[in-house]
């Protein structure tokens, strides 16, 4: 009786670090993608890529080089090329979606990703989630709907190639999952790698030489992108994806702080509103979680 408690009283912390790491990577990934909007407007997404992938091996190379025994072992190597090709995908849609959308907009559609990632964790990782939790989901999302009030006439090619990103963020959310075992540098270089490649393959197409403090922003997004990669490769390590990734809710919030701060985009009523609709169901996911853990249910439990 004594372990069982203890199993539950780890799985409890797990989930909580798990939940406090998404959160920070989501902060972390807000910002940097507050930054990327700013860079896109005078640079090609391609030089963006190529520059922020160069940074952030450059930050992880002490790790890759004493970790690269793991690199020549890797388990479902063909899983992990399907994860480095859906963040690939995801990158350049975000960056290319938002050269002809505002920030808050693209963010809009990425917030669709806690409602696929909910759905498919169910059917594809068999992880139970239970009528309360996809309740919060749910009201989640309408606190998104709220606060942008997306329409008929925001469906156009950019709006698709941010839902396009959005479900390919799903997807590699849950393969993440499925390849927690994996070490963290081996999943946060292989994206940066990915991300070099098809960056490098762009530049033909333009490059514009940065300016000093242009090339000052790309190697702070590296950093950024390096950090807020391992807090959400951890995060998905540490819990189910159906728990962690409704945090991805808080994006808004976010977008609404660097949108008015970066681009001096006023926040309107209802989106103040809707950020907190957003903040309640998210809240309620957390304490849900904390009370599961102390009843010592399962470590899937239904919500």
């Amino acid at each position: 009786m004594t372990s069982q408690i203890s199993v539950d009283r780890d799985e409890r912390t797990a989930r909580l670090a798990g939940i406090g790491l998404m959160l920070a990577g989501v902060w972390a990934f807000s910002f940097n993608d507050a930054i990327g909007k700013y860079m896109v407007a005078g640079y090609p997404v391609g030089q963006l890529l190529f520059l922020r992938a160069c940074a952030s091996l450059a930050l992880l190379s002490p790790l890759i080089w004493r970790a690269r025994a793991e690199f020549l072992r890797l388990e479902r190597p063909g899983l992990h090329l399907l994860r480095v090709a859906l963040s690939t995908l995801e990158v350049v849609a975000f960056f290319t979606a938002v050269i002809y959308l505002p920030l808050a907009d693209v963010i809009t559609y990425y917030l669709a990703c806690p409602i696929f990632v909910t759905a498919l964790s169910a059917l594809v990782l068999r992880e139970k989630v239970g009528w309360r939790r996809w309740s919060a989901v749910g009201i989640g999302f309408c606190g998104v709907l709220i606060a942008l009030r997306p329409s008929a006439d925001a469906i156009t090619w950019p709006a698709l190639i941010a839902l396009g990103g959005c479900t390919a963020f799903a997807v590699l959310m849950l393969v993440t999952r499925s390849l927690r075992g994996a070490p963290d540098i081996v999943l946060a270089s292989s994206q940066s790698v990915g991300t070099l490649v098809f960056g490098a393959a762009l530049l033909p197409l333009g490059w514009q030489p940065p300016t000093p403090s242009a090339f000052g922003l790309f190697m702070l997004m590296g950093a950024i992108s390096v950090g807020a990669l391992l807090c959400i490769n951890r995060s998905l390590k540490l819990a189910p994806a159906s728990v962690v990734v409704p945090y991805q809710y808080t994006m808004i919030v976010w977008a609404v702080m660097f949108g008015y701060l970066v681009f001096g985009d006023t926040p309107q009523p209802m989106t103040l509103l809707g950020a907190a609709i957003i903040i309640a169901a998210g809240i309620y996911i957390f304490l849900r979680e904390q009370a599961l853990g102390r009843n010592g249910d399962a470590v899937n439990p239904p919500a």
